[in-house]
């Protein structure tokens, strides 16, 4: 079985303006340089027939996607307890635009559609229970913002679950911007 989802890399400045603002919540477990994208569409786990469907799917998308760039953080809980700090990206419309594709490609590789919201972010930390608060995080880091950057892949991972977190191997890359 494979574990995949598809996923936008941020480019090393991005990575590292990222990386420097991990700290400051007490137990939260914070992703390393190798863990940051955004994510588009998780997969799940699935047999290797359908994993070749979806990497042939997602091959079939063309999409210009403009300059993106850092916009504010925030936090996801589950039932009210707080499970991760993240990064925003803008322009939330086009990263929507492009969600919506890679969606139906999925769906077309007969998979279920996506039914969270999505919600253009990139994970900062995971929060377990025993994490300490993190309104002055969200606080000092608001305001979050960077130059415009480009990206000019997607990317299909497959992701392997470790005792220390999870490991992404990118298994395709696909060009955007190429319409």
């Amino acid at each position: 079985m494979h574990r995949l989802f598809v996923a936008l890399r941020p480019p090393p400045p991005i990575r590292a303006r990222l990386l420097g603002l991990m700290g400051g919540v007490p137990g939260a477990r914070w992703q390393s340089e190798d863990q940051l994208h955004l994510t588009l569409r998780f997969v799940g786990e699935v047999d290797s027939r359908t994993a070749d469907d979806v990497a042939a799917a997602l091959g079939s998308i063309r999409f210009d996607l403009p300059p993106l760039r850092l916009s504010g953080c925030g936090m996801f809980d589950t039932r009210g307890k707080p499970n991760a700090l993240w990064a925003g990206v803008a322009p939330r419309d086009p990263l929507a635009a492009l969600h919506r594709k890679v969606d139906a490609a999925i769906v077309r590789a007969g998979l279920e559609p996506e039914h969270r919201a999505f919600v253009p972010h990139i994970t900062l930390a995971r929060l377990s229970g025993s994490a300490g608060p993190a309104d002055r995080f969200l606080v000092d880091h608001a305001g979050l913002t960077s130059p415009d950057f480009a990206v000019t892949h997607m990317t299909l991972y497959e992701s392997r679950l470790r005792h220390g977190g999870a490991s992404y191997d990118a298994i395709e890359r696909y060009r955007l911007n190429a319409i």
